[in-house]
C-alpha cells in the first residue's frame, strides 16, 4: 500500500481508520483502540448514536422498519466497531434479548439467530441466551453445512447464502469473545467453510450458475444480504487455510478495482436509512479497506 492511498483511508471516517491500522498497518493496540473510541463521539458512529431513543430504540421498533430499526442501526454500530462497552449500545442490544416476543428467541429465524449472536457477542452481553442461541444454531445446521431460515417453516434442506453468512459471523464474534469454543462450534464452522468453499460462495455447486448475480456487488452495509467480499473477509476473521476454490471469487472482487488502486461502492439494497455514508461516484474507503484486508489474507501476508 502506497503512501497516498495509506494517507487516503486514515484521513476517513475512525470507524475505517482503526481497521487500517489495526488489520492492515498492524499498528500497536494503543493506537488503533485510541481511535476506535473516537467512533463513539466523531462521525457517522457518533450520528447514528444521536438517533437512538431515551427507550434504548431506533426508529421505534426492533426489527423494522429495514434499515433504521434498532436490530440494523446497531449491527451497522457493530460493523464500524463502536466500542464493545458502550453503554448505550449494550443497553439496547440487552433490549432485544429482554423482549418476549423478540425473534431473537431459541428455534426462531436462524438468520436473525446470528444477528443476535453478533450483537450480544461483540456488546459485553454475559448472558446464558447466547449460549442457548448458539445450542439452538447447532441444531439447525443442515447435511450440507450451511443453514436455511426457511428451514424450520417449510422443511428447505439445502443451505442459503443469506442465512449462513449471518450465522457464521455470529459464531465467530462468539468464539472472539470469549464463548464456549467447543468441539462441535469448531466442526460446524468446519462444515460451513466446506458449504461455501463448494459453492465458490456465490455459484451453484450442480450448475455452476450464479443464482443472484447481486452477490458479486459489494455493497455496504451488507445488511441480511450475501456477497463475495463479506463471505471472502469472514473466511479472513477465521484465519481459514487458503482454499484454491476461493479464486473465483478473490478474481470478483479484483475486478471491481478501479485503476487507481481503488475500490467503488456499490448500490444498497432499498429501504429507508438514517444516512448514507458512502456514494458510487467516489472511490469507497469502506470497499478498499475491506478488500485489501482480504487480500493480505489472501496472500499470506
Amino acid at each position: 500500500m502506497d503512501e497516498q492511498l495509506r494517507e487516503w483511508l486514515l484521513d476517513g471516517d475512525p470507524s475505517i481508520g482503526w481497521q487500517v491500522e489495526r488489520n492492515l498497518l498492524d499498528l500497536p493496540e494503543s493506537t488503533w483502540t485510541a481511535t476506535q473510541r473516537r467512533v463513539a463521539v466523531e462521525g457517522w458512529g457518533a450520528r447514528l448514536l444521536a438517533e437512538r431513543s431515551p427507550d434504548g430504540r431506533w426508529a421505534d421498533g426492533l426489527y423494522g422498519p429495514k434499515w433504521i430499526s434498532t436490530t440494523y442501526s446497531l449491527l451497522q454500530l457493530w460493523r464500524m466497531g463502536l466500542p464493545r462497552d458502550h453503554p448505550e449500545a449494550v443497553a439496547s442490544t440487552e433490549l432485544l434479548l429482554d423482549k418476549p416476543v423478540w425473534v431473537f428467541g431459541v428455534g426462531r429465524d436462524e438468520c436473525v439467530a446470528g444477528f443476535g449472536l453478533s450483537l450480544s457477542s461483540w456488546f459485553t452481553i454475559d448472558d446464558d441466551r447466547r449460549d442457548d442461541l448458539v445450542t439452538s444454531i447447532l441444531e439447525q445446521q443442515l447435511d450440507d453445512g450451511g443453514w436455511n431460515c426457511r428451514h424450520p417453516r417449510s422443511g428447505s434442506t439445502h443451505g442459503s447464502f443469506h442465512t449462513t453468512i449471518n450465522v457464521v459471523e455470529g459464531l465467530r464474534e462468539y468464539a472472539l469473545s470469549g464463548g464456549a469454543r467447543t468441539a462441535a462450534t469448531e466442526e460446524a464452522e468446519r462444515r460451513a467453510m466446506e458449504f461455501f468453499a463448494a459453492h465458490r460462495l456465490y455459484r451453484s455447486h450442480r450448475s455452476d450458475d450464479i443464482p443472484d448475480p447481486r452477490m458479486t456487488r459489494m455493497p455496504f452495509p451488507p445488511r441480511w444480504h450475501h456477497d463475495v467480499l463479506r463471505g471472502l473477509d469472514w473466511f479472513r476473521a477465521a484465519d481459514a487455510p487458503r482454499d484454491e476454490r476461493l479464486g473465483d471469487p478473490i478474481a470478483v472482487v479484483m475486478a471491481h478495482r478501479r485503476k487507481d488502486g481503488r475500490w467503488p461502492i456499490h448500490a444498497n439494497y432499498s429501504g429507508p436509512v438514517w444516512f448514507r455514508m458512502e456514494s458510487g461516484r467516489a472511490p469507497s474507503r469502506w470497499n478498499t479497506m475491506r478488500s485489501l484486508r482480504v487480500l493480505r489474507w489472501w496472500d499470506g501476508d
